[in-house]
């Protein structure tokens, strides 16, 4: 039996109008891992979660009263993950600023840059960026606050229509059940993917998306399911599309012969495991093309073999115009 460790430190700081899912549903993630953590018999930590804020008591985003909160802690222990979620819109307009103490106390703990992992979710990232978090990262939230966010962090590089991204010990997502896919990420990279993707199951989350995917995302339609091995294929190719994809190779992932994972990508997925890379090695590209790169830059980041193999795939596709048409 491996021997226990010491809990892992999750702090959500919570203030007024906080949405609840951004913190609920990230949190219930972690509650479900530490479960199976325990039941598999992993030599990994579990995750204590803190809850603190300002005051004593917050007013979540559907009237919710939360009291008993934990004062901002003056320390953590090293390693712990300070996740800052998003507020209602109305309230980002009614008080852009944050509180002082709280920014203060941001400024001074300086997660991301002192042994603490940075989480945001959704317009935490206006937070994080308020309290100078983000400068020099690359960044993303909730698409109705891009430009918000690259005002008030003009050193950062802020990524558009992305899920989350990673920058070292900083990942910042995009709106809402965004924070979910994150803390599922997260998940995998403490515990492995099997305890995520168990915790998937548990959640009924039919969609799990990673750092490549796009937040609205055409891609998206062949995820819509809960079978766990295709899951854990298709999250391997969408974190290095640009790698060599035999069959064998997703099969070996998936614990399966080539031939049954046709099958079950077929049957689940409404799709050939290689339709399916190819069409996230298209969705690489562009992303990649109207971020300024050549076609040339373009098809190698995404695993094409040439230009002209870039040029087919998006042709056969039936895409708009052309790769070099598509560059911002």
């Amino acid at each position: 039996m491996p021997e226990a460790r010491q809990a892992k430190q999750v702090v959500f700081v919570l203030q007024d109008d906080s949405l609840v899912l951004d913190w609920a549903g990230p949190a219930e993630a972690l509650r479900l891992a530490s479960q199976e953590i325990a039941a598999l018999g992993l030599g990994v930590a579990p995750f204590a979660l803190r809850f603190v804020a300002a005051g004593a008591e917050s007013t979540g985003s559907v009237g919710v009263q939360l009291q008993a909160l934990e004062p901002l802690p003056a320390a953590l222990p090293e390693g712990s993950w300070v996740v800052l979620v998003g507020r209602t819109s109305a309230a980002e307009a009614r008080t852009p600023a944050a509180r002082s103490e709280l920014l203060a106390w941001l400024a001074r703990l300086a997660p991301g840059r002192t042994g603490l992992r940075l989480v945001t979710v959704c317009s935490g990232a206006l937070l994080a960026a308020r309290a100078g978090l983000l400068d020099g990262r690359r960044v993303t939230t909730h698409h109705q606050h891009l430009d918000q966010l690259a005002r008030l962090a003009p050193k950062a590089t802020v990524l558009q229509d992305r899920v989350f991204v990673q920058d070292g010990e900083v990942f910042t997502s995009a709106g809402v059940t965004a924070g979910i896919d994150l803390a599922l990420h997260l998940i995998a990279l403490h515990a492995g993917e099997l305890v995520a993707a168990r915790v998937a199951e548990q959640m009924a989350v039919a969609l799990r998306r990673g750092p490549a995917d796009p937040e609205l995302s055409p891609l998206l339609a062949h995820r819509q399911h809960l079978n766990a091995r295709l899951h854990r294929v298709q999250d391997a190719l969408s974190r290095a599309p640009a790698e060599d994809w035999p069959l064998e190779r997703m099969a070996e992932l998936a614990a399966t012969t080539p031939r049954t994972l046709s099958r079950l990508f077929a049957q689940h997925a409404g799709t050939s495991p290689q339709a399916w890379l190819r069409s996230v090695r298209l969705a690489v590209a562009r992303h990649n093309l109207q971020a300024g790169a050549s076609v040339a830059a373009a098809s190698e980041a995404a695993g094409f073999n040439s230009e002209l193999q870039l040029r087919r795939a998006w042709a056969a596709a039936g895409w708009a115009g052309t790769p070099s048409s598509a560059r911002r």
